[in-house]
């Protein structure tokens, strides 16, 4: 079985049964759009721009959770 499905496969399952994969999904989403909104701006503010960066990094840290919890979950399929 191709890894990339094997993968998707896992994930869609940690959605449905992982409350912690859940939490980190739906606040790496949040901070998505929330980031997306800045994208509408031309020009921002230096506090704008100082509180884009802030979300950025909460998101990738978002991001890297959900990517831990895939990974202990590859090593419990093994």
């Amino acid at each position: 079985m191709n890894t990339e499905v094997r993968d998707e496969s896992l994930v869609a399952r940690l959605r449905d049964e992982n409350q912690e994969f859940q939490k980190w999904e739906q606040e790496h989403d949040k901070l998505e759009s929330t980031l997306a909104a800045f994208e509408t701006h031309r020009y921002l503010t230096p506090e704008e721009e100082m509180e884009r960066k802030r979300l950025q990094k909460l998101k990738l840290a978002a991001k890297d959770k959900m990517m831990t919890i895939i990974r202990h979950s590859h090593v419990g399929q093994a």
